[in-house]
């Protein structure tokens, strides 16, 4: 009997029988080939191909089209409803249906208006089978209106705010695409501060100078009728302000901290936030309780809108939004929610049954909310539509049973929520159909051995046919073959072999018929490359050769090409083909790659590939130089107790000979994982002998070096542990010193663990007195540093050992060192001693030694103690802090400095060691001569009248002597700040206030006042004063609490601060009223920085310094402060220094051309004096003399009554301004003088600056002349002219 293949894959055997293939298959619905010839005869209800979108906007300036095809057997007709009712189109001259279709053309070019076909339509297309309808198609034409016009204002802003230019577009269909422009029609630059929101508006986070501008345009283009709309400009203009306050963010759009947002599934989710602050905030984005999705997150308009594509439910949830810049941050919370209109799970598929056959139609679908499901049939709900006993509706499904061709219809399945709907289209088409084979008759089939075959038969019929396949025309016998039928009919050979070819007949049989059809198959030998091409190297320049040979099926032809790294041959004469080989002349380095050869017939393709490796010319190789490798097979031999052998076997040296072996060793007991040095030896030796340490347990590695470097070390060799033996060694560091007088403490340095040489380390303490006779006493103490000898005598030499021993043995005897029990307090005062004065400030001391047993200790050195008793002039008799002089070592003088001059001093002097200070020896006292006295402690100037002012002192604090007199100089000042005559006055020593008359009324008189002594004058005091006009005006002027008549002190004040400034440096000066001797501080700093106030020390109480080390053309701003109780501040100055200079003026004397024309002039002078010289000698007269003779002193000229200057004969500096702060008079009888009165006094209104050398030129520019000189003139302190010159 025939063996039959049934649907499943199984697999049978045959025997000597006819093989019968055999399908039997139960079945609910057919699938209908798409086969024309096919179609062409088949029944079919219809089937809607193609239709026009369900929201269809057209452009109301072209003809109106709306799609409808669809197919079917006989071919179906079109009807139209429009806005639910019946469409007419015949009665509509501008409306036409296209000829074998559906499709609607409304011809609104013609005359018509778009709006008037707006509306809902809807396509049917109906055969005798049943009808298909399309989706409700609705038509509306596309609007772009234009803008409503508006009066838009100026908008006038300060800078850091913010604003949002809103565009507000008309509503068109579809929606615009909005974007901001200029008047060129430039976009405007977006960025994190600026940027468009969603709805189109234009939003600042804080505006700018630069974002003022007048044409602020927002466009609307609307696609679908390729029109833009244009906003009216509008104008934005920023106004600068100093300082733009600094804010949190706050959001511009959304609003609140929480809002709600809606998007349907498989959509994209745009969510915005723009926020407003100062500096600009940055947007962060985040999902409470979730992440977002990688693949489908993206972020536009500056991280401002977050984007999710292909949203589905998972979607939904909490997102935030951030705002953050530097002063804090908010945040904003969107609640998402997908919703989402119908979509598929099952949609309905057409069936196709033959006659008493069930079958179902599905139709699920889903949606949030879930979508409703409803039936029509033929384009009629189903509840209204004529009843079917052969169909049962069961919610979404519709079970059909038993049917007949009456039961043929087309079904329609809507699903339908708040959001859209679906509507799918499936016909239940019942055929009585015999069997039909649509396989082409005799189809030859070619397959390659041991592949597998397929041999087709299509076929239809219904009910669905069974399929029988037979081979040979005779219905041969086939013989264990493995056979496959597949659901369409198609016989599978998984392995067809030469045996398998011949013919094959498919029989397909149902109830009404039979068909069947013969297909042929051949098996064909496999194509192969018995000789395949080799891999080569050759050398550039030379030939190469690849062969490839290809057995083949004589029936097939086969093709052979040759490739290059997968691409075709280089197209050079250089490669030839020449049957079986591919030859490549003159090699190149390009040449170099893969080639394969391919071998390809109708059925099947071999290839085989090899590779061109193309080298240079063979020259000899370069050595490769590298550190050696390191030495192994580490061996110990020969172990002794303090020896031991090494072998080892070295490595490669590459190339670079061995210089050297380094052998290193670890003690694993003492000093696990630390490797030492031991031994060094020739680079051609493998061996080493080695010298150990007892009780050590060694390891070795060696390392070899060469001259490019060390290798790494070797493996270690095995552990060799050395036997204990006595200590080698001793302690080392021994000393020998007493913390106590009567104790004696030894220290040493301790052995470490490999110096021990065995167990139970100890050391053996030894001492004795080096002077004595003493056995010498030892103790055993354990492994420590330390021991303590008591009940010592005083500051004792001793002898002390420290020798080390362990279980083995004692360490070699040590060599004794010497130490010194504790010391004690000095027992004896130096004595003798003496005392020379050398001045009024320095004295020489001088005394004897103590003895060195008196000392008991280390001599340190000696200590004088001195003090002053009382003052010569018995005006101080309180007694002032003893002082301390020490003088190192055994010196036995020294000298005092710093005393105060005319004083009553006593000293002693102490000897010190280690311990401390010895007693003092016996007061010795003396006294200093005479000096100089210091300035008067006060100078204030009462009763000022018309023409007499009153002077009251007090005496110098320090007289220093015994006063001779007082010196008074004063001089007047002018309106114009110069200095008149100076007049000099004596005052006896025993007079503290004087009165001055037959001044000038209304007149400023400066006053410098001294004491002298009989060494010289003091430092002077200077004051200043008014005689007054009258006493109503005197007392308008003075302070509120001054009468008149009377001048009194003020409280403290800091004026006139006045700064003059060089290239690097500055002359600070500043009036003062207060207390006398106050300390002055100048703080100073770059202006406009926040920096700290450096502050510099003024010297003295002088009124002026100067700052130095300043950057060139630097702003900087300065105070003046004076410092203790009384402490306060000036009001600041700024000033700026000059511009660097590319060199600085040096003194005219010490350039080279000044002395080259001094030295020409002093010749031409000496020539003139001999001239004259002869001259004389002959008796003649020469015009020098006469000119001599004419013209008086220029010392003692006059001084011109019109101008209050000298005559013409004055020095030659004397019309040269003076430096600012000097006051010289005219007579030149004021001395140099350390003044406390300041440089700027007189200086008000008038601005300092520097002269071409650097120097400060000030206001005063009085005629000076040279001061006689005067006796007491050597002791005076510099004035402020020379500290200024000093300065710069």
């Amino acid at each position: 009997m025939p063996l039959k293949i049934m649907l499943k894959k199984k697999q049978l055997s045959a025997g000597r029988v006819p093989l019968l293939l055999f399908l039997c298959r139960m079945i609910s619905a057919l699938e209908v080939p798409l086969d024309p010839k096919l179609l062409d005869d088949l029944v079919q209800p219809p089937t809607i191909t193609q239709q026009s979108p369900k929201d269809y906007i057209i452009d109301p300036r072209e003809n109106i089209v709306i799609q409808c095809e669809a197919k079917g057997k006989p071919p179906p007709s079109f009807s139209w409803t429009r806005n639910g009712t019946h469409f007419d189109i015949d009665k509509d001259p501008l409306v036409t249906m296209k000829h074998g279709s559906g499709t609607l053309i409304i011809n609104i070019m013609a005359e018509g208006k778009a709006e008037t076909y707006e509306g809902v339509y809807q396509c049917t297309a109906r055969n005798e089978r049943g009808a298909a309808i399309s989706n409700n198609i609705v038509v509306r034409p596309s609007r772009s209106p234009l803008w409503t016009k508006e009066r838009l204002e100026p908008i006038i802003l300060r800078n850091g705010q913010s604003l949002v230019l809103p565009c507000r577009p008309p509503i068109g269909l579809p929606p615009a695409i909005i974007f901001w422009m200029d008047n060129s029609f430039q976009r405007l630059p977006q960025s994190e501060r600026v940027s468009q929101g969603l709805n189109g508006d234009l939003y600042f986070s804080n505006v700018l100078p630069e974002d003022t501008r007048e044409d602020y345009i927002c466009y609307a283009r609307f696609n679908h009728t390729q029109t833009i709309q244009q906003k009216q400009p509008i104008s934005l203009k920023v106004i600068s302000a100093k300082s733009s306050k600094e804010r949190p963010p706050t959001f511009l759009t959304p609003e609140g901290s929480e809002s709600l947002k809606e998007e349907l599934r498989g959509n994209t989710l745009s969510l915005e936030c723009i926020a407003e602050g100062l500096p600009t905030p940055v947007i962060y984005w985040i999902k409470e309780d979730g992440t977002l999705p990688i693949n489908r997150t993206f972020y536009r308009n500056f991280k401002k809108t977050l984007q999710i594509t292909h949203v589905s439910e998972a979607d939904s949830g909490n997102y935030q939004c951030i705002a953050k810049n530097t002063l804090g941050a908010i945040h904003h919370t969107i609640s998402v929610t997908v919703k989402a209109a119908p979509y598929w799970i099952v949609a309905p598929k057409n069936l196709v049954l033959s006659p008493g056959e069930n079958g179902t139609l599905i139709c699920r679908a889903n949606g949030n909310p879930k979508p409703r499901i409803g039936w029509l049939t033929n384009g009629v709900p189903i509840e209204i539509a004529p009843d079917d006993p052969s169909r049962k509706i069961d919610g979404d499904t519709i079970i059909f049973s038993n049917v007949q061709e009456r039961s043929s219809a087309v079904y329609q399945c809507n699903a339908s929520n708040e959001y859209g709907y679906l509507l799918a289209n499936a016909f239940v088409n019942v055929l009585a159909e015999p069997p039909r084979i649509l396989t082409s008759a005799n189809t030859l089939y070619q397959v390659i051995a041991n592949r597998a075959a397929l041999l087709d038969c299509a076929f239809f019929g219904s009910p669905l046919p069974t399929i029988e396949w037979f081979k040979g025309t005779k219905g041969s016998a086939l013989h264990e073959d493995i056979y496959v039928l597949h659901d369409n009919g198609t016989l599978e050979i998984p392995v067809a072999q030469k045996d398998s070819t011949g013919t094959y007949t498919c029989v397909a049989r149902n109830k009404l018929g039979m068909a069947k059809n013969e297909v042929h198959l051949e098996i064909k030998d496999p194509t192969r490359i018995i000789k395949q091409p080799e891999y080569a190297v050759v050398q550039r320049g030379s030939k190469v050769s690849f062969e490839c040979k290809v057995k083949h099926d004589q029936t097939l032809i086969p093709t052979i090409m040759w490739l290059k790294d997968n691409g075709e041959l280089p197209n050079d004469e250089r490669f030839s083909i020449d049957k079986d080989h591919l030859v490549v002349t003159d090699v190149s380095d390009d040449d170099g790659g893969t080639y394969t050869c391919a071998a390809n017939t109708t059925l099947d393709s071999v290839s085989a590939s090899a590779v061109l490796r193309v080298v240079a010319p063979t020259p000899t190789p370069a050595p490769i130089y590298d550190v050696p490798n390191p030495p192994f097979d580490l061996e110990l031999t020969n172990q002794l107790d303090k020896s031991v052998q090494l072998t080892w076997t070295p490595g490669d040296d590459n190339n670079s000979p061995i210089t050297k072996f380094i052998i290193e060793y670890e003690d694993a007991m003492h000093e696990a994982g630390l490797w030492h040095h031991q031994a060094e030896v020739s680079g051609t030796q493998t061996t080493a002998q080695l010298k150990l340490s007892p009780y050590v347990n060694y390891s070795f590695r060696v390392m070899a070096e060469n001259r490019i470097g060390r290798s790494v070390p070797s493996e270690a060799s095995e552990q060799y542990l050395t036997k204990a033996a006595e200590p080698d060694l001793n302690p080392t560091a021994v000393e020998g010193l007493g913390t106590e007088p009567d104790n004696l403490v030894i220290t040493w340095k301790p052995l470490n663990g490999f110096e021990s040489n065995g167990p139970g380390l100890q050391y053996k303490v030894s001492w004795r007195q080096k002077d004595g006779d003493d056995e010498w006493t030892s103790v055993v103490v354990a492994n420590v540093s330390k021991y303590i000898v008591s009940g010592t005598p005083t500051f004792v030499p001793y002898l002390i050992k420290v020798q080390a021993l362990n279980d083995v043995g004692f360490a070699p005897e040590p060599a004794a060192v010497m130490g010194h029990s504790g010391e004690d307090l000095p027992m004896a005062a130096p004595g003798n001693v003496r005392v020379g004065v050398v001045n009024s400030t320095l004295a020489e001391v001088h005394w004897d030694p103590v003895p060195l047993k008196s000392i008991r200790g280390h001599l340190q050195g000696y200590r004088i103690y001195y003090w002053k008793t009382q003052s010569s002039s018995k005006r101080h008799r309180r007694h002032i802090e003893k002082k301390i002089l020490t003088f190192q070592g055994s010196k036995t003088h020294g000298m005092l400095p710093g005393l105060q001059p005319y004083s009553h001093y006593a000293l002693n002097v102490r000897v010190v060691n280690g311990k401390g200070e010895g007693p003092a020896s016996a007061d010795r006292g003396f006294h200093t001569p005479e000096g100089v006295p210091s300035a008067p402690s006060s100078l204030k100037i009462v009763n000022p009248t018309l023409d007499s002012l009153t002077l009251e002192w007090d005496p110098p604090s320090h007289p220093n002597g015994i006063l001779t007199e007082y010196v008074l100089k004063y001089q007047p000042i002018n309106s114009s700040h110069e200095l008149g005559p100076l007049v000099d006055l004596k005052i006896p020593a025993n007079k503290t206030r004087w009165t001055l008359k037959n001044l000038n009324f209304s007149t400023r008189y400066k006053f410098y006042f001294y004491a002298q002594t009989s060494v010289g004058s003091g430092s002077q005091i200077t004051e200043e004063a008014i005689t007054t006009v009258d006493e109503g005006k005197m007392a308008g002027i003075l302070p509120p609490d001054v009468g008149a008549g009377k001048v009194r002190a003020v409280k403290p004040r800091i004026s006139n601060l006045t700064a003059a400034a060089a290239e690097t440096c500055a002359n600070i000066s500043w009036e003062y009223e207060g207390p006398e001797h106050a300390k002055f501080y100048v703080e100073y700093g770059v202006a406009g920085r926040k920096e700290e106030w450096r502050k510099e020390i003024v010297n003295g109480s002088r009124s002026f310094f100067g700052l130095k080390g300043l950057m060139p053309g630097t702003a900087y701003k300065v105070r003046v402060g004076t410092e203790g109780d009384s402490g306060f501040v000036s009001s600041e100055d700024v000033f700026e220094t000059g511009p660097a200079m590319a060199s600085r003026q040096v003194d005219i004397a010490t350039q080279g051309w000044f002395i080259g024309l001094m030295c020409a002039v002093a010749l031409l002078i000496l020539i003139l004096l001999i001239v004259c010289f002869i001259r004389r000698n002959k008796g003649g007269k020469y015009p020098v003399k006469e000119k001599e003779d004419a013209h008086a002193d220029p010392e003692i000229q006059p001084m011109k009554e019109d101008d209050g200057t000298f005559g013409e004969y004055s020095d030659a500096e004397d019309h040269k301004p003076l430096k600012k702060g000097s006051r010289t008079p005219s007579d030149r009888t004021v001395k140099k003088e350390d003044s406390d009165d300041s440089l700027v006094d007189y200086g008000e209104g008038v601005n300092g600056q520097f002269n071409e050398d650097g120097s400060f030129i000030g206001q005063y520019s009085g005629k000076k002349e040279k001061e006689p000189a005067e006796g007491n003139e050597s002791s005076e302190a510099p004035s402020p002219v020379n500290a200024m010159n000093s300065f710069v």
